[in-house]
């Protein structure tokens, strides 16, 4: 891979991409609405070319995908706007993909395999989401295999990371930076996975550069799972917060619901919180090789210095 294109490098995942691909020596066209964003993001970064655009209009990735050997999708939008935004999203990466000679490298989450009795979840495990959402992902995932386009799909667990501004557990790490109630989204008992984006891009980005991975799905597990209350001993820790910690509850999310049509999506995703999908990354190890962990600890103490330094 000598040149790639990422849609959604401003958001947590697609950032994380651009850095591993800049690692690996890989000419990179980062890809989003917001210009401002990219140039806070990339202006030092003399292996990257900013390109402002949108994903809606399908003429602006086709312009942006000239020469490219590998789009990675890592484009997402709130959830009210799913059933109209990311099926057309997903036609027009594939079209340019198809007419550029492009491969495509797609970051999927995990609510296509909707609830499971087991303990992990394997690429055999059959597909049966419940919720709206995990039933568009499932939808997203069939337009991909039934294109002519080579794709590889990618399965991970919610993120938390450098500019994961809009991960589930960045709701948490805001409290502890500014010195606020630690609230956790769901049971803070109930063990369950965040995978670190830098571990994740590392992941994708290796599937992307071998040929035999496309075609076929990739579950990418995070470190270990841990319950609410241990992530937030270990932001302790690193931080010296000393405020308390609360749990948002599926309750209160429906009353916020009312007045948010942001929250009002979330609620149907909190199963998650109570009863997880918890990814097996073996096949990824046997193929692949060794997949990137990095400890929770670690990967917290580098997300908290990023937004400590961005906070001033």
């Amino acid at each position: 891979m000598k040149k790639a294109l990422v849609l959604g490098a401003s958001g947590g995942m697609g950032y994380a991409i651009v850095k591993e691909l800049i690692g690996r020596d890989v000419d990179v066209i980062a890809f989003s609405r917001g210009k401002k964003k990219l140039e806070s993001l990339y202006h030092h970064e003399e292996k990257v070319t900013i390109f402002p655009g949108d994903v809606m209009d399908v003429q602006q990735i086709l312009d942006a995908a000239i020469d490219v050997d590998v789009i990675f999708h890592s484009v997402n939008c709130p959830y009210h706007e799913w059933p109209d935004k990311l099926p057309e999203i997903m036609k027009n990466v594939l079209q340019a993909a198809d007419q550029q000679r492009a491969k495509v490298a797609y970051v999927d989450n995990i609510y296509s395999y909707g609830r499971s009795k087991a303990s992990k979840v394997t690429e055999l495990t059959e597909k049966k989401p419940h919720t709206k959402k995990g039933k568009i992902r499932l939808q997203l995932e069939r337009q991909m295999k039934e294109s002519a386009v080579p794709v590889v799909i990618a399965h991970f667990p919610d993120f938390y990371g450098p500019n994961a501004d809009n991960a589930m557990l960045q709701y948490t790490i805001n409290g502890v930076l500014r010195n606020k109630k630690a609230n956790v989204v769901g049971d803070l008992h109930t063990p369950r996975e965040f995978i670190y984006t830098p571990d994740g891009a590392k992941a994708i980005v290796e599937l992307a550069s071998t040929e035999s991975a496309y075609g076929q799905n990739w579950n990418i597990p995070a470190t270990d799972v841990i319950t609410g209350n241990e992530l937030v001993n270990l932001m302790k820790e690193i931080t010296g917060h000393k405020k308390g910690v609360g749990a948002v509850s599926k309750r209160m999310i429906k009353f916020i619901g009312i007045f948010n049509p942001f929250m009002r999506e979330v609620v149907e995703m909190m199963y998650l919180t109570e009863d997880p999908v918890i990814l097996d990354g073996e096949k990824y190890e046997q193929v692949i090789g060794e997949l990137p962990r990095t400890p929770y600890r670690e990967g917290l103490k580098e997300t908290i210095e990023f937004y400590q330094e961005k906070l001033g």
